[in-house]
């Protein structure tokens, strides 16, 4: 396996669509998951029109099959509870097919990422269900907890943040 990290495009939102179905828990592999998630007015806001100022991401891809995807969203929009971005504060998102999880995609892609963020940005957000195993990902790269919120579906979600 050999996977290159390649600067996020306008061009890659299908991808990031994809990965946002994974990232969100809505069975990627499903023929509607990303249709789902594009009616979804609490997903919709991380990739439509990605590409605009603020906008930063990486796409990991082997061979030309893309595999995951980490990308970073400043908020313009009203405030809304769940969402944790705001004017200066980028949200993370992060997803990696199930194929190619515990191969050190998602670590190679958030550090990478990281690195370009800690240029334009004093610190990055997210949010992540309080039972996702990828917390530990996101506390091994700098994140801490700072506070909990009730995530779209209704669960808990942890809000963290990591500044440079």
């Amino acid at each position: 396996m050999t996977i290159r990290y390649e600067t996020a495009q306008p061009g890659d939102e299908p991808v990031l669509w994809e990965m946002l179905t994974y990232a969100a828990s809505m069975d990627g592999d499903r023929p509607d998951a990303i249709e789902r998630a594009q009616r979804d007015p609490g997903l919709s806001a991380y990739v439509r029109g990605f590409g605009r100022d603020g906008d930063l991401g990486l796409v990991a891809r082997d061979g030309p099959d893309a595999v995951g995807a980490a990308w970073l969203r400043l908020w313009d929009g009203a405030p809304v509870a769940y969402k944790v971005a705001t004017a200066t504060e980028p949200e993370l998102a992060i997803g990696i097919r199930p194929t190619h999880r515990g191969s050190g995609v998602g670590t190679a892609l958030l550090g990478q990422l990281l690195a370009e963020a800690d240029r334009r940005f004093f610190a990055v957000v997210l949010s992540v269900r309080e039972h996702n195993p990828s917390r530990r990902l996101y506390e091994r790269m700098g994140f801490c907890e700072v506070s909990r919120v009730v995530n779209r579906v209704g669960g808990a979600s942890l809000v963290m943040r990591r500044a440079r």
